[in-house]
């Protein structure tokens, strides 16, 4: 019988090394320039680029290590001050929110109103709409051929083309084969989109990991002043993190956080996580 070694691959494999492309790309006149002779001008100002500033360590300092305490402390104070009125602006839509997920009707509980024992089913007609919102938006936003497609702005040439296709096939392959979370959270994302009309996506470095991570961030947990129309307007934006005492170490240990004592750490539950357990 005939063996099908691909059986065990996956959909997309490791883009092709440099080595290779080599081998299959045009010859192209390439300059090398020296970075400290980089200089751009900008109506009339010159700005040096030095690609090693980066990877210098005062450039990369935490600056709440430079900072003093009573100043930390009283950044903090506003900070924490600014976030509770954000939050209380925000109870309307937060009751009515914590209200439309009883309508979903997928927690049981025992009821004594209007008497002993009534029963408490809803009709599923909100879940089955999200289930459907969810699948349908699902195949349009995460086809096949991978969550990825690339389009080129300008001039089509063979060279662009070659390009763009080298682009698609390692960014599906990141998203696909590398960030094995990308999938399920957009699932999610989708999910509280439906049942909330908002739902937000962050991607970031995690050091844990080493590597990109892409996480859905319930609307709940992103808190703006009342009235922002966008995040990218917002005067403030906040997100409400939930982690674990060791995670938070973790992170502090890799110098994320500043490391200081922070005591024993509290667990409070918001309206939704209520509703939720």
């Amino acid at each position: 019988m005939a063996q099908d070694n691909n059986v065990d691959k996956g959909l997309y494999e490791a883009p092709k090394g440099m080595e290779e492309l080599a081998q299959n790309e045009s010859e192209l006149e390439i300059e090398i320039v020296d970075p400290d002779e980089v200089n751009i001008s900008v109506d009339g100002m010159e700005i040096n680029i030095d690609p090693d500033r980066m990877e210098d360590d005062e450039f990369n300092l935490n600056l709440a290590e430079e900072m003093e305490d009573d100043l930390l402390n009283e950044l903090a104070d506003d900070l924490i001050e600014e976030y509770s009125g954000d939050v209380s602006s925000r109870k309307d839509w937060l009751d009515t929110y914590v209200d439309g997920l009883d309508l979903l009707g997928l927690k049981l509980e025992d009821r004594s109103e209007p008497w002993e024992g009534a029963c408490n089913v809803y009709h599923p007609l909100l879940t089955e709409t999200l289930v459907k919102f969810q699948a349908e938006t699902m195949t349009e936003t995460f086809p096949a051929s991978g969550p990825v497609k690339t389009q080129i702005i300008g001039k089509e040439t063979e060279e662009c083309k070659d390009a763009a296709a080298r682009v698609q096939e390692n960014m599906n392959y990141q998203l696909t084969e590398k960030m094995t979370e990308y999938r399920p959270e957009h699932e999610r994302m989708l999910w509280g989109l439906g049942l909330a009309g908002n739902a937000f996506k962050k991607v970031y470095y995690d050091p844990n990991l080493e590597r990109q991570v892409s996480m859905y961030i319930p609307a709940e947990d992103i808190v703006v002043p009342y009235g922002a129309s966008d995040l990218e307007s917002a005067e403030r934006v906040t997100h409400v993190m939930r982690k674990t005492q060791n995670e938070l170490r973790k992170l502090q240990v890799a110098e994320f956080y500043k490391d200081v004592d922070l005591g024993e750490p509290t667990y409070d539950l918001d309206d939704v996580e209520k509703k939720d357990s």
